[in-house]
C-alpha cells in the first residue's frame, strides 16, 4: 500500500507536537501551595484586558469578590462576544460604534444571572470600586471607562466608586515601585509608567480594603513561580493560560491566613512577552508585605493559530485575557474557562495548609 507523502508530513508533524509537549510538562512549576488563606476579602483588579477579566471575575462571583480596581477596562460583557464590538465600541466608541447603553449592559448581566451562570447581581452592592483613566490613553479612552463607572452605579453607591482622571497618562499601568517605568504619557513596551506619586495600587487596595499600613520599602517576600495547568479545564494552552503563573507570599503568611488580591495583566504584559516586569514591577508586592496580602498574578499566553498540546485554533497573539470570547461563548461568567481556572486557584490557596 502506497502512502501519500503528505500523510507522512501529517504524522511528523502530529508526533513533533508530541515530543515538544512531552518535554513542556518535564518542565513543569511547582504546585500552587495551599495556605489557609481568607477569602473573606478577596479583590480582584486589572489593566486593560485585565481589567475587563477583573470585571467578569468580580461580577461572575459577586458573593467571594468584595471590590475591584480597574485601570483602563470598560463595563461587563460589553464585547457580548463580537471581537468587532471589543475593538470598537468598547476600546474607541464612535458615532458608527457606539457603546452600548447601560440599559443594555445590565439586561445582558442580569440574563445571565438569571440563568444561574453568574451570581445574582445584589451581591455586588456591598463592593467597592475603584477606576483610572488616563487622558492620553487612546486604546481604552475615558468614555469607555465611564461608561463602567455608570454600570457600577446600577447597583453601588455613589461613595463605593471612586474615579480617579489622569489627564497625562497613557495606555498603561501607572507604578512608583518600577525603577524603570516610563514616563507617563509612554505607550511602549512592557506599558509600566510613572506619574509623579500617582500609586494606583496602594491606593486601590486601600479604598477597597480601607486603611493599610505604610508599604514596605524592600519587600522580602517569596515570589514563587507555579504551575497553572492542574487548574485549567481544558488544556491550559486552551484556556488561553501560560503554563505558569506567579503568587507573592509576604513572610507572615507561611505562618498564619492572609487575605488574597489577584492581579490581572494587561495585553503584551504576560511573562511570556516581558518575563517578571509586571509581577515585581506592578506595584503591588510592597503594600502586601506590610498588609498580609497574597498576591496572585495568573498568566496568560500569548497565541496565534495550532500549538503544541492543543488542537485549537486560537487567535490571541498579544496574551490578552479572554472579554471577547476566544476560548468559548461562556467567557464572561463561572463556566468560562479562565475564571474558572483562577476560581480554582483561589480555593487551593485557602486550603488547609499542608504538613511539612
Amino acid at each position: 500500500m502506497k502512502t501519500h507523502p503528505g500523510s507522512w508530513r501529517g504524522l511528523a508533524a502530529l508526533l513533533l507536537l508530541a515530543i515538544v509537549a512531552s518535554v513542556r510538562s518535564g518542565f513543569a512549576a511547582p504546585t500552587l501551595p495551599a495556605l489557609a488563606a481568607d477569602l473573606s476579602q478577596l479583590t480582584v483588579s486589572g489593566i486593560s484586558s485585565g481589567g475587563y477579566m477583573a470585571v467578569q471575575f468580580q461580577v461572575a462571583h459577586s458573593r467571594l469578590v468584595r471590590g475591584a480596581g480597574v485601570i483602563a477596562g470598560g463595563p461587563y460583557d460589553c464585547a457580548a462576544g463580537s471581537v468587532w464590538r471589543a475593538l470598537t465600541r468598547c476600546m474607541s466608541p464612535s458615532w458608527w460604534a457606539p457603546l452600548p447603553p447601560v440599559g443594555e449592559l445590565r439586561a445582558g448581566a442580569e440574563a445571565h444571572a438569571r440563568g444561574g451562570r453568574i451570581d445574582p447581581l445584589d451581591h455586588l452592592r456591598d463592593d467597592r470600586v475603584w477606576l483610572l483613566s488616563g487622558g492620553q490613553d487612546d486604546k481604552v479612552t475615558s468614555a469607555v471607562v465611564e461608561r463602567l463607572a455608570a454600570f457600577y452605579g446600577e447597583w453601588l453607591p455613589p461613595a463605593a466608586i471612586r474615579f480617579v482622571r489622569v489627564p497625562e497618562a497613557a495606555h498603561a499601568m501607572i507604578s512608583v515601585a518600577d525603577p524603570q517605568a516610563a514616563s507617563c504619557g509612554s505607550t511602549a513596551s512592557p506599558f509600566i509608567n510613572r506619574c509623579g506619586d500617582l500609586d494606583p495600587a496602594g491606593e486601590m487596595l486601600g479604598h477597597m480594603l480601607g486603611p493599610l499600613q505604610p508599604p514596605a520599602a524592600d519587600p522580602r517576600g517569596e515570589m514563587l513561580a507555579f504551575d497553572q495547568r492542574p487548574f485549567a479545564a481544558d488544556p491550559a494552552i486552551d484556556s488561553g493560560l501560560a503554563d505558569e503563573a506567579y503568587l507573592y507570599v509576604p513572610a507572615a503568611c507561611r505562618e498564619s491566613p492572609c487575605r488574597v488580591h489577584v492581579a490581572f495583566h494587561g495585553c503584551r504584559q504576560s511573562a511570556a512577552q516581558i518575563g517578571r516586569r509586571f509581577v515585581d514591577g506592578a506595584g503591588y508586592n510592597r503594600w502586601a508585605e506590610s498588609n498580609r496580602l497574597l498576591i496572585v498574578y495568573p498568566q496568560t499566553a500569548p497565541r496565534h493559530g495550532l500549538a503544541p498540546g492543543s488542537r485549537r485554533w486560537i487567535s490571541n497573539p498579544f496574551a490578552c485575557w479572554d472579554w471577547w470570547g476566544y476560548t468559548g461563548s461562556d467567557y464572561p461568567t463561572r463556566d468560562g474557562l479562565q475564571i474558572r481556572a483562577v476560581r480554582a486557584m483561589l480555593e487551593r490557596l485557602a486550603a488547609p495548609r499542608q504538613p511539612e
